[in-house]
């Protein structure tokens, strides 16, 4: 099975490129939505733990948790190391199963792929991109987002040319919705054919 790992900067469409392979039917990995199924679960009372009234009726408060994390980088590292481990225990066991039932490949989407060093974790790297006008527009239509959040979300991922360098394939979402499913779908046919048999 050819794992797949998928990464973009905050406002890429990275989302949205994820459902492309889920709607082609290639299994994947949310590591967002891992985290928050975590912060109602196993996550909660280790979270608690280490920075205590920031969960409520046994789920982590997002707001609260935020706002004890925020600029702290100490407190942020403390967290990481909570969180991280149990979303890449979920990812292994996604990926077992997978493997287990013989899907050709299948997805990693891993915001901070190469922040967080997850590039040895998979076989290949799909980066999805836009024109920094179009990722701007999107973020600052967000609720609750500025300027100077957006700056500060900037300064911690790796600049977007660099992981386009890195990247074994890319999806670029400034050229509509059509364009990007192609993208996404001669990727598909692409390692799939490079994962049959003889090939």
């Amino acid at each position: 099975m050819i794992v797949l790992g998928l990464t973009g900067s905050i406002g890429m469409g990275k989302s949205t490129t994820a459902r492309m392979f889920a709607d082609a039917g290639v299994p994947v990995h949310d590591s967002d939505e891992t985290v928050h199924r975590l912060y109602a679960g196993k996550a909660a009372p280790l979270v608690e733990a280490a920075f205590p009234g920031t969960t409520s009726a046994g789920v982590v408060d997002r707001a609260k948790l935020g706002a004890r994390v925020l600029g702290d980088a100490a407190a942020l590292k403390r967290l990481e190391a909570i969180i991280h481990p149990l979303v890449r225990a979920d990812a292994d066991a996604f990926l077992a199963r997978h493997r287990g039932s013989g899907a050709p490949t299948a997805v990693l989407d891993i915001p901070l792929l190469f922040e967080t060093g997850g590039r040895n974790r998979v076989d290949k790297v799909v980066v999805v991109t836009a024109p920094a006008e179009t990722q701007r527009a999107r973020v600052l239509a967000r609720p609750g987002m500025t300027e100077e959040k957006l700056a500060s979300i900037l300064a911690k991922q790796v600049p977007d040319a660099e992981k386009r360098r890195q990247a074994d394939f890319i999806v670029d979402t400034g050229q509509g919705l059509d364009a990007a499913r192609a993208a996404v779908n001669a990727i598909i046919r692409q390692l799939i054919g490079v994962g049959k048999p003889g090939r």
